[in-house]
């Protein structure tokens, strides 16, 4: 059964913009597509979206957290998040 949706499902966006070396937006943590796509999806892919935000955004944290107690944290050791929509363009 599909939820009814009354509102629609704001931007992650925090007015940072600007890219990792994996391209995620380091303010949001989604990636170039999601942000150009943003209004064309649906409330359900939105909140995809979010959620495979939230788990960049923890990801990036607990390897910050590994580097600091050996050293630098270093983004592009990163893991490659798969392309959530097969290359939209």
């Amino acid at each position: 059964m599909e939820q009814l949706d009354f509102f629609s499902i704001p931007s992650p966006c925090i007015g940072v913009c600007q890219s990792n070396s994996r391209g995620y937006c380091k303010g949001c943590f989604r990636s170039r597509e999601e942000r150009f796509h943003w209004q064309h999806l649906s409330n359900e892919q939105k909140r995809n979206v979010i959620r495979l935000c939230r788990q960049r955004y923890l990801r990036v944290m607990r390897a910050k957290r590994q580097q600091a107690t050996v050293g630098v944290y270093d983004e592009s050791r990163e893991p490659i998040q798969p392309d959530l929509f097969g290359g939209l363009e």
